[in-house]
């Protein structure tokens, strides 16, 4: 075998298994997406409420956010949404999103904030599917109450159609992610289910969730199933 040849197997070998790393990406963040709704609903005394969790139409979560320079701003993140199908039974495959900007204050510190968002009607969820929409502009957010709430409190948020929280270095509360932008994560859809798939049809349709998709949907059925 000439030299040409073997150089030539060895770049095709080589940009394989480069490809293949880049396809696991999107899995990477769906497992850890579930990672973060299975710890955060351990503790029940600093857990989302069931009650409101069986409320949410649609669930997001954001893995690991990235922060900017700026000490007060959340300025980037990629993770998933699953909403209720129609029959009100289970949880559809889920849909790639990017959230930008969005203050977290000087309450929840750190490099990385998870970030878990409840969209409580259709109308957010009808929001959630568009092509951009901003929090606190588009769609009423508020902070979300934590682990066993007064019925007060937890009626009062049911006015808004977001609800949402973070978790950074161990601490998890509600928070207001006043002016972050969502927008589809078009790369990490052709990743899971090739090119062309729209979160409309992604999560309205009959899509079947790839199988890095499971854990994070069987969290989804563990913890808002409706009685």
């Amino acid at each position: 075998m000439n030299r040409k040849r073997i150089a030539i197997l060895s770049f095709c070998a080589a940009a394989s298994a480069w490809m293949l790393q880049a396809a696991t990406e999107a899995d990477k963040r769906l497992q850890a997406s579930a990672n973060v709704m299975n710890e955060i609903m351990a503790a029940s005394d600093k857990s989302i409420p069931q009650e409101l969790l069986s409320r949410a139409e649609c669930v997001v979560v954001v893995p690991g956010m990235k922060k900017g320079a700026f000490v007060m701003g959340l300025k980037f993140g990629r993770g998933f949404f699953s909403c209720r199908k129609d029959s009100g039974m289970g949880w559809s495959a889920p849909g790639s999103i990017k959230v930008e900007g969005g203050s977290l204050g000087f309450q929840i510190g750190g490099s990385e904030t998870d970030v878990i968002m409840l969209i409580l009607n259709k109308t957010g969820a009808q929001k959630l599917l568009s092509s951009k929409f901003t929090l606190g502009g588009d769609a009423a957010v508020a902070a979300g109450p934590v682990g066993r709430q007064s019925s007060a409190d937890t009626d009062a948020k049911f006015r808004a159609e977001i609800l949402t929280y973070s978790r950074s270095r161990g601490v998890f509360a509600g928070i207001s992610l006043q002016g972050a932008t969502l927008r589809p994560d078009k790369d990490a859809n052709e990743e899971l289910y090739g090119a062309g798939k729209e979160n409309q049809a992604i999560v309205m349709g009959d899509t079947k969730p790839p199988a890095s998709a499971e854990p994070l949907i069987s969290a989804l059925n563990k913890y808002s199933s409706r009685k």
